[in-house]
C-alpha cells in the first residue's frame, strides 16, 4: 500500500510551473487546475513478448481481450506518420491477472508497437500482421517484476512465446492535466503524437534499431487521465518539455483524485476483487473473450450484478472542513461516527487524499471517520466518470432486501 511521506516533492501552481517546495498538499493548489505535464513512472517496468503464439498465451491468462492487438477493428486501426511513412497503429490493451480464485494479481497495459512492414497501402489498410513475428510489450508494476516473470514463465509450458524484461532498454511514461484532459477529443488521434507525429524528430527502436516511432497513446482505460506510452530510456519522450516534466508522485495524487488505483501496491495482491476496484468501468476485463484465469468468479459476480463495495477517493479533513495531513496510513477503517458501523478500509493515502474502499450503502453518510482517530473525517467522492446505474443499483437491491 502506498503512503508517501512529505519530502521536498515537486507541487504544480495552475499555470503549470513546476517549482520544489515542502509545503503540504492543503497548502497548494490540487491538480485539477494544473495544465499538461508528464511523468516518467519509476514504479513501472517493462516486459516483451515474442513468438507466434504471444497473442494466444496471454488471451489465456488476461483479463481482457488481447486478441485486438495482433486483428485490430477497423476503428481500432490508425496511422502514424513517421520520416513520411504512415504505418498502422494499435491502441494498447489494459487488463490484469488473477489468481485461479478471480483475485488481483497484476495489472499491466499490453503495447503493440507500430511495425514497419505494415506500411499502409493506397486503401489505407495494412497487409496484416505475420504472427511468427509478432512482438508485444507490457507495462508492469516494477516492484512485482521478478515475481510476475515467473508466474509467466510457469504458466508458458510449451508455448511458443518468449519472456524477457527490458526494464534497462524502455522506461514508461503518463502526460496528464486538465488541459490536457479537456482537449483529449480535439487533439489529433493519439498515434499521431510520436516522433514524427507534428513534431520534428525521428525516433529509432532501441530493440530493432529502425525507424519506426515510439508514441503516445490515449490511456486506455479513462480518457480524463490523460496518455501514455513506452519510450526508449536514453530518449526524452516527443511534448515533454523541460519545465512541464514532474515527479511522479504529482500522477499519483492526480489518480487518486479521479479515483483510479495501479499496481499491487493499491490494489491488493491476492485479495482485491477486480470488480470492486472498478476494472470494468477502467476497460479493462471483457465479459465475452472466453476463459482465463480466475475468469468464472468475475463471470459470476458480473451476471449477478451486486457489488456492494467499490473503490472511491477520499479527502481527509478535521471538524471545520480544512484538508488535513499526514494522518492517515493504508489498512485505516473507515467507520460510520454515529453507529461504530465499518464502511471500509483506506487503501492508499497521499496527504490529504486517498483511495478507500467502501461500503456503497455507507460511503456517502456525512459522518464518516478513521477509526481511532475522531478528529480526522472522511469525504468520500463519487468520480465523475462512475456509470450512474453503480450507485442505482445499489440502491435498488438494498430496498429489495
Amino acid at each position: 500500500m502506498y503512503h508517501f511521506k512529505q519530502k521536498s516533492l515537486q507541487f504544480l501552481k495552475p499555470n503549470s510551473t513546476i517549482i520544489n517546495s515542502s509545503k503540504h498538499f492543503s497548502n497548494q493548489t490540487h491538480l485539477e487546475n494544473a495544465g499538461p505535464m508528464a511523468s516518467h513512472l519509476k514504479t513501472r517496468s517493462v516486459i516483451r513478448f515474442t513468438g507466434p503464439e504471444t497473442v494466444k498465451f496471454l488471451q489465456g491468462l488476461v483479463t481482457n481481450d488481447v486478441r485486438r492487438l495482433s486483428d485490430p477493428k477497423p476503428e481500432d486501426r490508425s496511422t502514424l506518420a513517421t520520416t513520411n511513412v504512415p504505418f498502422v497503429s494499435v491502441p494498447p490493451v489494459y487488463g490484469a491477472l488473477l489468481t485461479p480464485q478471480g483475485r488481483f494479481l497484476y495489472d499491466m497495459f499490453l503495447y503493440r508497437p507500430p511495425r514497419a512492414d505494415e506500411k499502409l497501402d493506397q486503401t489505407g489498410s495494412g497487409p496484416g500482421s505475420d504472427p511468427g513475428e509478432l512482438e508485444l510489450f507490457a507495462d508492469v508494476d516494477g516492484s512485482e517484476l521478478d515475481e510476475l516473470l515467473q508466474i509467466l514463465k510457469k504458466y508458458r509450458l510449451r508455448s511458443k512465446v518468449d519472456i524477457e524484461s527490458v526494464v534497462d532498454d524502455f522506461s514508461c511514461w503518463q502526460r496528464f492535466g486538465q488541459d490536457l484532459a479537456q482537449k483529449s477529443s480535439e487533439e489529433p488521434d493519439a498515434a499521431s503524437l510520436g516522433w514524427g507525429g507534428g513534431f520534428d524528430r525521428s525516433g529509432q527502436s532501441s530493440s530493432q534499431g529502425n525507424t519506426y516511432g515510439w508514441q503516445w497513446y490515449r490511456d486506455p482505460r479513462l480518457d480524463c487521465l490523460g496518455f501514455r506510452g513506452i519510450f526508449p530510456s536514453n530518449t526524452t519522450p516527443p511534448l515533454v518539455e523541460a519545465d512541464k516534466e514532474t515527479n511522479e508522485e504529482n500522477y499519483l495524487l492526480w489518480r487518486l483524485e479521479k479515483g483510479v488505483a495501479e499496481g499491487s501496491a493499491e490494489i491488493p495482491k491476492g485479495e482485491a476483487v477486480p470488480l470492486e476496484y472498478n476494472l470494468a468501468g477502467l476497460n479493462g476485463i471483457s465479459f465475452d473473450k472466453g476463459c482465463y484465469v480466475g475468469q468464472e468468479l468475475i463471470a459470476r459476480t458480473h451476471h449477478r450484478g451486486v457489488i456492494r463495495k467499490r473503490l472511491l477517493p477520499l479527502k481527509f479533513v478535521n471538524d471545520s472542513g480544512k484538508e488535513v495531513e499526514q494522518k492517515v496510513a493504508p489498512r485505516s477503517e473507515v467507520i460510520d461516527a454515529s453507529s461504530g458501523k465499518k464502511a471500509g478500509t483506506v487503501t492508499t493515502a497521499l496527504g490529504s487524499r486517498g483511495l478507500g474502499l467502501l461500503r456503497l450503502d455507507e460511503a456517502f453518510k456525512g459522518s464518516l471517520t478513521i477509526r481511532g482517530q475522531d478528529e480526522v473525517k472522511v469525504q468520500a467522492i463519487k468520480p465523475e466518470w462512475w456509470p450512474a446505474e453503480w450507485l442505482l443499483d445499489q440502491q435498488e437491491k438494498t430496498a429489495a432486501v
